[in-house]
């Protein structure tokens, strides 16, 4: 008997080692099957996939921007009650086409109007506070943008690219409230 509990004892030992194998084995599979999917998933070698990315992260070239200055700059009187009576702004549109300068200077008398009667109506204390002037720096390009795409037909001449952006931003050279 005590023959047979030794037996016993060293099957169970040499059980347990084949279970230690056989899981060492399953994690060491698992592992691999891991890190074969994030190579797949992540790399791959397909030459499509890599020219693709190549061709997206290239930057696309703008041209250099060009910058309209209203002159002279802009005095108007603002509506009764606010802590200000009167704006003086002298600012300038940026860009990227020549097409809307040659536009711009072209219209300046029919846009110092527009621009006027926009400016005339603002309310003073909004615009002693950044957000105030930012908002009308937008007010101006968003008048300017409908006034361009209201008259300015993109497809004027074949030669000339239609236009994607016509005015980027509006710049306050001087903004003075009394």
């Amino acid at each position: 008997m005590a023959d047979e509990k030794d037996l016993d004892g060293e099957e169970n030992a040499g059980g347990g080692k084949k279970k230690l194998i056989i899981i060492i084995a399953g994690a060491v599979l698992l592992l691999l099957i891991g890190v074969g999917a994030a190579l797949f998933l992540l790399g791959g070698d397909d030459d499509s996939d890599a020219g693709a990315t190549a061709e997206e992260a290239e930057p696309v070239v703008l041209p250099d921007p060009i910058y309209y200055k209203f002159d002279p700059q802009f005095v108007v009187s603002l509506p009764p009650g606010g802590p200000a009576g009167m704006l003086q702004v002298s600012l300038q549109v940026m860009t990227r086409q020549q097409q809307v300068i040659d536009y711009l200077k072209a219209n300046d008398p029919m846009l110092r109007h527009e621009l006027f009667d926009l400016l005339s109506e603002q309310d003073a204390k909004a615009l002693y506070s950044r957000a105030g002037r930012e908002a009308l720096a937008k007010a101006i390009e968003d008048r300017l943008e409908a006034i361009l795409k209201e008259k300015l037909d993109p497809t004027t001449a074949e030669d000339e690219k239609p236009l994607v952006s016509d005015v980027e931003a509006v710049y306050f050279n001087e903004l003075v409230l009394q």
